[in-house]
């Protein structure tokens, strides 16, 4: 049962548009979520996914304001997490209103994401990161964010499973970024940390010990943040501003203070045509207040800002950091990674990002990256590619499923992918020739990588990814 608190109800009440009722909000909140998932462009074509499950069984129904994102239906057997699909980053299980914030702040396909920096600010568990990083293209570069040392290592998992490369990770309170990455990046995604009003349908008691004071306290922090984001975008650039909560001052209240401080400087965008049927969440400042009940959808606030003029700079900038770990990679090195890559995997590395190295490691970062080297540091950038043997390199499972070529992979059957995700190695029906290091595929697209020992492949997955179960995704098939 849902667990509504009554000075919630009363509080709340004042904020509820006069075209929605009180009778719906809880009746809404007491039912359960649609299950939703977004497709990961990066390994699939949303048209080939549905296609693809759709002879499965499953039924998908399109979310409006996310090309990729859908309501489905499957069988009560399946466990969508455990699916192999899942496993190998076909798709992303996320709540329908958190696909809101990427496209609010990237509405119109971008043509050339190539010299774009952006910054995700409160990252995990890495559902928005990825989605930009799809929209992206896997271009430009794309900082994301995460304060809480557990949830940055969720983050990095998600980042690596979804074969984004484009990502550079920071660990900091993100009060940081307006003064070491003043006036730096091109778009911010401010998914602010907040009461979490609007999940109650996910967690019935998310509500149950509400109180207004703790709401002020989480308003100050955002107002912080906020502030921050503001001052570490470019001139001419957008901000989102999200939350999962309901309320206003946790909402409307912190853009109002932006607009206060910093006056015509900040322009509230409207999002009135965001999607077809936009209208029905927006606010009269043109953002977009979604009740459980408009959408039948987990509860959001979503606002986007131009920053349309110059901010001082208060504070001078920090000293450059020093004893970064990293070295460009020598010319004979680079010509040999080039080279491995090329003729085990087929792989071309030009023109994918810098290629750096650290000691025996070799690493692809983005382009975009170089500029920021020396002023903040980063947990993780971009995918680590091969570790230097005695004889050569030996690939690393994240640089393949994020830059395989699936049509020159040896493609699994189902039950001989399950078995590679639960790392056994998988027997051959006649023995062949050898061809050793192999990219294996499923649903063409790259699981991992194996040693082709002619009669049988060895599995090379990670042991920290090796899986206890999988489900399968057709009904009726354990």
């Amino acid at each position: 049962m849902v667990q509504l608190n009554q000075n919630f109800i009363d509080s709340i009440a004042k904020d509820l548009p006069p075209h929605l009722t009180m009778e719906d909000f809880i009746a809404f909140s007491a039912l359960p979520l649609r299950p939703s998932i977004r497709v990961n462009t990066l390994k699939i074509s949303s048209a080939d996914f549905t296609a693809l499950m759709t002879a499965k069984g499953w039924q998908f129904e399109p979310i409006p304001w996310s090309d990729d994102g859908f309501w489905i239906t499957t069988d009560s057997q399946i466990q969508l997490g455990n699916t192999i699909e899942h496993i190998q980053g076909l798709f992303y299980i996320q709540e329908a209103s958190s696909m809101l914030p990427p496209h609010a702040l990237f509405p119109k396909t971008i043509d050339d994401a190539s010299q774009l920096t952006v910054l995700d600010m409160a990252s995990a568990p890495g559902s928005k990161t990825t989605q930009l990083s799809a929209m992206m293209t896997n271009n430009g570069l794309l900082v994301a964010n995460e304060y809480s040392s557990s949830r940055v290592k969720v983050l990095h998992a998600n980042v690596l499973r979804m074969g984004s490369k484009n990502c550079a990770l920071t660990h900091f309170d993100a009060r940081v970024f307006g003064e070491y990455l003043y006036d730096t990046f091109d778009a911010v995604l401010l998914d602010a940390p907040c009461s979490g009003e609007g999940t109650i349908r996910k967690d019935p008691d998310a509500l149950k010990h509400w109180d207004y004071a703790e709401i002020e306290a989480i308003a100050a922090t955002q107002r912080d943040l906020i502030d921050s984001a503001f001052l570490a975008l470019k001139t001419g650039g957008s901000l989102v501003y999200s939350t999962c909560t309901l309320n206003t001052t946790e909402n409307q209240a912190v853009c109002n203070y932006l607009k206060q401080r910093y006056g015509d400087a900040v322009e509230f965008e409207s999002l009135a045509d965001l999607f077809p049927g936009a209208n029905k969440a927006l606010t009269s400042e043109g953002f977009l207040h979604v009740w459980p009940q408009i959408y039948d959808s987990e509860g959001f606030f979503i606002a986007k800002i131009r920053k349309t003029m110059d901010i001082e700079r208060a504070k001078p900038a920090p000293k450059p950091q020093k004893n970064f770990p990293f070295n460009q990679t020598s010319t004979k090195q680079l010509a040999a990674i080039h080279e491995y890559f090329k003729q085990s995997f087929n792989i071309e590395l030009d023109g994918m990002g810098l290629i750096m190295s650290r000691d025996d490691e070799y690493w692809l970062f983005p382009y975009n990256v170089e500029s920021l080297i020396g002023k903040m540091r980063f947990q993780r950038i971009g995918l680590k590619l091969a570790d230097a043997i005695k004889k050569g390199f030996k690939v690393r499972h994240e640089a393949i499923v994020a830059l395989g070529r699936a049509d020159l992979g040896y493609p699994l059957t189902e039950e001989q992918a399950t078995q590679f995700l639960m790392g056994r190695d998988i027997m051959l029906d006649e023995k062949v020739t050898p061809q050793g290091e192999t990219i294996v595929c499923y649903h063409n697209a790259p699981i991992g990588v194996v040693k082709h020992l002619g009669n049988k492949l060895k599995n090379s997955l990670p042991r920290d990814l090796v899986k206890d179960k999988i489900s399968s995704s057709t009904p009726n098939i354990v």
